[in-house]
């Protein structure tokens, strides 16, 4: 079981059904978003369907550039050989 499960996510000859797996998971939770009773939510924008799938990617994407810029641009990431 696995190791249909390893196979499944680290070949690429599954590729194609990892993608449309994703996909269908992406849709399943937006539709579940427009589901969620939203009358107790205390600011403007948590009324919003969709909000926090949105607020969560782009902090996620800031994240990885803040993160590279201070790798690559602050000085932060050495040489593969640094401490040899």
């Amino acid at each position: 079981m696995i190791k249909r499960v390893i196979d499944f996510f680290g070949d690429e000859t599954y590729a194609s059904q990892r993608r449309r797996l994703f996909y269908l998971v992406l849709v399943l939770v937006v539709i579940a978003d427009f589901l969620v009773p939203r009358e107790h939510a205390e600011y403007l924008w948590d009324r919003v369907p969709g909000w926090s799938a949105v607020y969560g990617l782009g902090s996620c994407v800031l994240l990885i550039f803040v993160s590279k810029f201070l790798g690559h641009r602050g000085g932060l990431m050495r040489r593969e050989d640094y401490y040899d």
